[in-house]
């Protein structure tokens, strides 16, 4: 198997001035690189550039794919707008993934090896499958961090009563889907967390949550941030949902949901994944029936029409045996088969017998042939 590596950088808040491409084009002369991101596989030799780094310096995602397994992902989030203490409540025994500082912002950092996967060499159309996660995550969406911690399940990292860290994480979107199958997350475990509802982000508008956080900002506070605004911060809108978010959940007073326990999920897995093998097996078998009846069915016009065909089809055996090549013998011992099944079927074995047995000695010098013979009785 040929060597396979895919790397793939995208910038979100801003975009790359033609400085910051010339520097990375001195990383490699031949990536795709653009106003927002940069692109490159190798087929030998590796990356010269520090993807770490890179992800300080200029890039909001990051995907590394290998053909051996390798899996990589990297999220830039700005530090102000992520509840700290919720995602390291998730992340806390997950060995694959590490959130860690990177001046004004975070960086998550989840690389998993030995993945299996049947998607071949390409790597191209990852990224664009999972960079909705990190809109998401700004959103106040954990989910991504809860099949974090099911990585944590799969290691058995925790004892049976270990409860889960959110109530569940459906419906399950495309891309959340797209990263537990990139890692190689265990899907009955997904499908398992998937059948309770995460706990939906309040809704501003159905609330009325943002006049009422906007009504209590001071003056300096929104001149602040109308400010960053005109400056084109992107995370303005962001931090002020953020705000409401807060405003409220502090307000809501909902009663908690009952949250289920690690040997509950791995039990609903196991039950899933016995109704899927369970599933898979019954269509293999309808599928086995079906190929079985065309078989007969074939096999019945094939027999009517050598029946049709009468002392022709003897005459047709001798023509194919004096070929004297494999193709022609096993033509012969074709015929000589579906003949043998006509005679049983009219109840004339004795007769097939005695012809096929005349046949053995006029050819019993064509070894290959006599061979084929060993078939029929």
């Amino acid at each position: 198997m040929s060597e396979y590596q895919y790397y793939e950088f995208q910038a979100v808040d801003r975009a790359l001035g033609e400085a910051d491409r010339q520097a990375l084009r001195a990383l490699s002369t031949r990536a795709r690189i653009t106003a927002t991101s940069f692109a490159n596989s190798y087929d030998f030799g590796d990356f010269k550039g520090d993807p770490a780094k890179l992800m300080e310096r200029w890039f909001d995602l990051h995907l590394y794919l290998a053909n051996w397994g390798s899996r990589r992902l990297m999220i830039r989030l700005p530090k102000r707008l992520v509840d700290r203490s919720a995602v390291d409540a998730f992340l806390r025994e997950v060995d694959c993934a590490e959130l860690r500082v990177s001046g004004d912002n975070l960086i998550l950092d989840v690389a998993r090896d030995e993945v299996e996967s049947e998607d071949g060499d390409g790597g191209a159309r990852w990224l664009a499958s999972l960079a909705p996660l990190r809109a998401d995550a700004l959103a106040g969406d954990l989910r991504l961090f809860y099949l974090l911690w099911l990585t944590a399940v799969e290691d058995d990292a925790f004892e049976a009563d270990e409860p889960e860290p959110m109530p569940g994480i459906g419906p399950l979107t495309g891309t959340l889907k797209a990263f537990a199958d990139f890692f190689g997350i265990d899907a009955d475990l997904v499908a398992a967390a998937a059948e309770h509802d995460a706990a939906a982000p309040p809704s501003a508008a159905s609330s009325g949550a943002a006049r009422a956080v906007i009504s209590a900002m001071t003056g300096a506070e929104l001149t602040e941030l109308l400010s960053r605004l005109v400056d084109g911060d992107p995370h303005v809108a962001a931090e002020l949902r953020a705000k409401v978010r807060g405003h409220t959940a502090a307000s809501a007073g909902a009663a908690p949901i009952a949250a289920r326990t690690v040997g509950e999920l791995r039990a609903r897995a196991a039950a899933i994944r016995l109704a899927r093998e369970q599933a898979a097996a019954d269509r293999l078998a309808a599928e086995r029936k079906r190929q079985a009846e065309e078989a007969e069915k074939a096999r019945q016009a094939r027999l009517a029409a050598i029946a049709r065909r009468g002392e022709g089809v003897w005459r047709e055996v001798e023509a194919e045996i004096a070929r004297r090549n494999p193709a022609g013998y096993d033509k012969a011992a074709g015929l000589l088969l579906d003949l043998q099944a006509l005679a049983e079927h009219r109840g004339a074995t004795p007769e097939f017998k005695r012809r096929l047995s005349a046949i053995r000695e006029r050819h019993a010098k064509k070894g290959r042939f006599i061979e084929r013979l060993a078939k029929i009785g």
